[in-house]
């Protein structure tokens, strides 16, 4: 792996003192190496690792280019001051049951704590369905918490000041009416859009890659998500728009670089789409941010977060013409690896998340969730999440990481493996160009296979015993497995939300409901922006699924190839 710098020095001084190291290096290789029976390391991602890192392995541009915190390309951090100045938000994700269930465990965490909100919605909401939609039967409430309307945003954040708290949704499919529900219920507050902060992840393309919860093709769906960035950005100046996701395919198997490339490849096709709208780039690129998630491979995932800022910065400048440093900054969160949490000894699951925090952290994210020990086997118990929340604040306040920006910076290691990882990407660039781009790569299946094909590779890997899960296939105990208490969702959830539903469609004005639907409709089918429309029909409490089907009689459904 080791790379062969190219040394162009003209001062004799340091072009020897570069030769004494590789005399040094040479000779410790042959003192301490074995040759061919050595062992070989390698990260999770299958890229062999050295045994000995030094300033031959660390490239010229690299070690210029890597300055201070603050500065561009910001390979060590958006912040001057990195958390000195600020700690990052602890974003717990949270969602179960019904809106009040959820309401109840937003405020247990706001009072141990926590400093942003995160929702997580059940499969129904995801795919755009009612609570009360035949297929939504045996579902609602059970992954995530259900919201059919705004009558259901409303008792969400019941007693929650949203001019004071930013609030993080998960949901993609129907991104921008559930976006659309909330505004309205900060309305009914007496809150302005232009007060709201949070983020929608609204990230569609790596649904069709990796995640598979979609409502509309392809095309329509980008429609959609460019609408945001135009609405947004006039209304919404604090709010961002989209959260364009790596978690998603990491966590369907994909390599560390895979999940760069592929991220970072969607990023730079919504940034297409908004300029193609006529949008300029610095005027809403800046509320674009990402989502990561972090593995357990620790070196690894601090240098795929270093090389995601320092590509994004380059290319948002020197391709896409942003002349803001504010659109060249690549604001993240990140979530530990819910891959690697495991059924057997879930206690060891508090060992991995404190792991992939601590990289988190030295990587520089803006917000984390932490994953809790029971998350393999159901959504999270108050007890677990709330360790899961500590784990955060021991970093935060008892470890010292904080007191130093970017402490890593300058460590032959990591820079060595920021510079191989950006390598790969704009290697794997090429590869998508060659597809025809993103969107042709996925309705051809590429993106899939690609992640199929690694996801394959890292199962054989753990079944032949090369890569080592600790209490799975190494390290197992034949002692009956620890007994932890689980959240179980009851069907008395569903129920309740049924009968909301239908007392919420009584009270309604069904006659302007209607008109609000077909109003937008008729907007779907012209070229206009139709997130005006999807409020107001929010407002009117119209529901999720009759806002999506109407906007699905003009779009369409999506078929999803099929690839062998």
């Amino acid at each position: 792996m080791t790379s062969t710098r190219d040394f162009t020095e003209t001062d004799s001084d340091q072009r020897a003192e570069l030769e004494r190291l590789r005399a040094e290096v040479a000779e410790w290789r042959r003192r301490f190496e074995k040759g061919e029976a050595r062992d070989v390391g390698f990260t999770n991602s299958a890229n062999e690792v050295e045994a000995l890192y030094t300033a031959l392995d660390v490239t010229a541009e690299s070690a210029e280019s890597l300055g201070v915190p603050g500065t561009y390309p910001f390979t060590r951090g958006i912040h001057p001051t990195g958390y000195r100045g600020k700690l990052w938000t602890m974003r717990q994700f949270a969602g179960f049951g019904s809106a009040s269930d959820t309401n109840a465990r937003f405020k247990f965490l706001l009072q141990q704590g926590q400093t942003g909100l995160s929702t997580a919605f059940d499969f129904p909401t995801l795919m755009g369905y009612d609570s009360d939609h035949p297929r939504s039967l045996g579902e609602v409430g059970k992954t995530g918490v259900a919201i059919s309307s705004l009558a259901d945003m409303e008792i969400l954040f019941d007693g929650i000041p949203l001019d004071k708290v930013s609030t993080s949704m998960t949901i993609n499919g129907p991104a921008i009416i559930l976006w659309a529900f909330y505004i309205a219920a900060a309305e009914k507050k007496g809150i302005s859009s232009e007060k709201l902060r949070g983020t929608i992840q609204n990230d569609i393309l790596k649904e069709y890659m990796a995640q598979h919860a979609w409502c509309f093709p392809i095309e329509p769906a980008l429609r959609l998500i460019v609408d945001c960035f135009e609405w947004g950005a006039k209304h919404a100046p604090l709010w961002n728009t989209i959260s364009i996701s790596g978690y998603h395919i990491r966590e369907a198997g994909s390599t560390a670089a895979q999940e760069l490339a592929f991220t970072l490849a969607d990023g730079f096709t919504y940034i297409e789409r908004g300029k193609a709208r006529g949008l300029d780039v610095d005027d809403f690129a800046p509320r674009l941010s990402f989502f990561w998630d972090i593995h357990n491979d620790f070196f690894e995932e601090i240098a795929k977060l270093r090389a995601a800022r320092r590509i994004w910065a380059r290319h948002l400048k020197e391709r896409y013409g942003a002349k803001s440093p504010r659109s060249w900054i690549m604001r993240f969160h990140s979530q530990t690896a819910g891959v690697t949490l495991t059924a057997q000894q879930p206690m060891n699951n508090v060992v991995r998340v404190a792991y992939q925090a601590l990289a988190a952290v030295l990587g520089g994210t803006q917000s984390l969730h932490t994953n809790s020990m029971d998350e393999t086997l159901a959504l999270p118990t108050e007890e677990a999440v709330q360790v899961a929340l500590r784990t955060q604040q021991v970093l935060a306040y008892e470890t010292g990481i904080p007191n130093v920006i970017d402490p890593l910076g300058g460590s032959y290691y990591v820079e060595a493996l920021t510079d191989q990882l950006e390598r790969e990407a704009e290697s794997l660039f090429e590869e998508i160009e060659a597809q025809g781009g993103v969107v042709a790569g996925l309705e051809s299946g590429w993106f899939q296979r690609k992640i199929a094909e690694s996801a394959a590779r890292q199962q054989w890997e753990i079944e032949q015993h090369r890569r080592t899960i600790v209490g799975v296939n190494e390290f197992v105990t034949d002692e009956p497995e620890l007994s932890i208490p689980l959240l179980k969702v009851g069907v008395e959830a569903e129920r309740s939300q049924r009968e909301r539903m239908a007392k919420m469609r009584a009270e309604r004005n069904d006659a302007s409901c209607t008109e609000a639907i077909d109003r937008l409709r008729e907007a779907a089918r012209g070229s206009d922006n139709v997130f005006p429309h999807i409020l107001e029909c929010a407002r009117r409490y119209c529901t999720l699924y009759e806002i999506r089907a109407a906007l699905e009689d003009v779009f369409g459904a999506y078929r999803e190839p099929v690839f062998f």
